[in-house]
């Protein structure tokens, strides 16, 4: 799966992407951040509040509880603002 990291989650992150080979239990957007959350402290500290995080799948918003299944691509960013 392609993992993708926009604005100050990169940052933190410490990459844009990534590909990743996810273990079989993970099946939500939320166990795929607690994961991501355990490969250290750059994604301890980006998912640190899940207030401030958005995700898509396939390049559609989604909710933290939706299922990843058959995804390929997963985006992580802040809410985002505009005029």
């Amino acid at each position: 799966m392609r993992i993708l990291y926009f604005s100050w989650v990169r940052q933190k992150v410490g990459t844009a992407e990534e590909a990743v080979a996810l273990p079989a239990d993970i099946a939500t957007v939320a166990t795929l951040i607690d994961w991501l959350k355990s490969r250290g402290p750059g994604y301890e500290a980006a998912f640190e509040n899940l207030k401030l995080i958005r995700a898509a799948i396939d390049q559609t918003h989604a909710d933290l509880d939706a299922s990843i299944a058959g995804a390929s691509e997963i985006a992580f960013f802040p809410p985002v603002t505009g005029g």
